[in-house]
């Protein structure tokens, strides 16, 4: 795969193009980008020839093999690990490149989905390296990530006002990884307004979502798929548990399907409001508790409360590489209080949306969880982020979505 070695620049950019600043990679550091990735990190960077500290943070530049050979265009940013993210273009990055990127994500999404809901751009699997769009009807929410796309902020606003003719669109620029780039946080209406709460589509349920003051752009398109095969599994009369439940996506989703009793957890007064109107929207009824995920686990141990299916969707417990010990223990922890309060035969739903968190790390710390909790468990089927979250094939840091579906099975003791 070579989609990053790119291709010759038109007349009209080449001149400007040969004027850009040179970073220059040691020798047989270009393997990874002739392989497909597109990060360029600082330790496989020459600098004696190209220092980085003489980069701006977003600075478009040339970048060069240790033999000379132009690889493409790529923005620099000294200030992070990853060094330089490659644009597999020659194009100069401008409004028209951009919302050429942007029509072919919309191409796919047009082809997966039959109403606007969903995430139109995502990063690198999209050939635009830090920035994210999640459309909602008439309006976008933006996270822009790196110096880089920042620089390109406004002609993103002026490139997807001209593919989609938006109404509304908010930078909800606030992720923590806008720190380890040297990036404010803010957030921005850049058009439109943002006040309130914004509908949401997901299939024939209907939710109220706060995509100024919610979690990431205020809707967790990847988890969809997911919470369409949750419904299967859902019996008449069943009784659930929805933990990290935020506005009561999952929660709803089974109430919808049949359940007799929902109850809904989060540690956000705000969010569980939602999820029992949200609930309501859709014609069924959820029940909110809250409180800190952990604790509410072990008081529903301790009253030996039995659920025939526990839902766990937790924020990410390892943003960093060196958090994964405490992040595993907490997994580990909390499946195993999920597992305790589980009925016979119950369906456990474990899900890590931390990339460093390894799809063989998270079904070890269930394991781990089971044999804690004197539990036989079967794991039926796993998924991952919907495909408007696409991976990249040589990118492995675009699959990060884990969602594992196990029955327990003490009858196998």
């Amino acid at each position: 795969m070579r989609a990053n070695i790119a291709e010759v620049p038109p007349m009209s950019d080449s001149s400007i193009v040969a004027e850009l600043p040179a970073l220059r990679l040691k020798r047989n550091e270009d393997r990874r980008l002739h392989a497909g990735h597109l990060w360029i990190f600082s330790n496989e960077v020459d600098t004696d020839q190209t220092p980085l500290p003489k980069f701006k943070p977003g600075e478009l530049v040339r970048v060069l093999a240790h033999n000379d050979r132009a690889l493409g265009l790529a923005y620099v940013n000294p200030q992070s690990l990853i060094s330089a993210r490659m644009l597999g273009t020659w194009r100069l990055p401008d409004t028209a490149w951009l919302a050429g990127r942007i029509r072919n994500a919309l191409a796919l999404r047009e082809r997966l989905y039959s109403k606007p809901y969903y995430r139109l751009v995502y990063g690198e699997s999209d050939g635009l390296p830090g920035l994210v769009v999640d459309r909602y009807g008439a309006a976008c929410v933006v996270q822009i990530g790196t110096a880089g796309m920042e620089r390109l902020k406004l002609q993103i606003q002026l490139a997807l006002e001209q593919v989609l003719h938006s109404e509304a669109l908010l930078f909800k620029n606030d992720s923590s990884s806008r720190e380890m780039e040297g990036l404010p946080s803010y957030v921005e209406a850049a058009k439109g307004k943002f006040d309130g709460l914004n509908t949401v589509l997901e299939d024939a349920l209907e939710f109220q979502a706060p995509l100024a003051e919610g979690q990431k752009t205020g809707w967790f398109f990847d988890q969809a798929a997911n919470r369409r095969t949750l419904a299967k599994y859902v019996r008449k009369g069943a009784r659930v548990l929805d933990v990290f439940s935020y506005v009561g996506a999952w929660g709803v989703r089974a109430a919808q399907a049949g359940a007799r009793e929902v109850l809904c957890v989060d540690s956000s007064a705000v969010a569980l409001e939602l999820a029992v109107s949200n609930a309501e929207r859709n014609g069924a009824a959820v029940t909110a508790v809250r409180g800190d995920a952990f604790d509410v686990l072990e008081d529903l141990v301790k009253k030996r409360e039995r659920f025939d299916i526990v839902i766990i969707d937790p924020p990410a417990f390892a943003k960093r590489k060196k958090d994964l010990p405490k992040a595993l223990a907490a997994y580990k922890r909390l499946n195993q209080l999920a597992m305790q309060v589980l009925g016979p035969e119950g369906i456990l739903v474990s899900c890590s949306c931390s990339y460093h968190v390894s799809p063989e790390d998270l079904q070890d710390a269930i394991a781990k969880a089971a044999r804690a909790a004197d539990k036989q468990l079967q794991i039926l089927e796993m998924g991952g982020q919907a495909p408007d979250h696409p991976v990249h094939p040589a990118i492995p840091e675009t699959r990060y979505l884990k969602a594992y579906f196990c029955r327990v099975n003490d009858s196998l003791k």
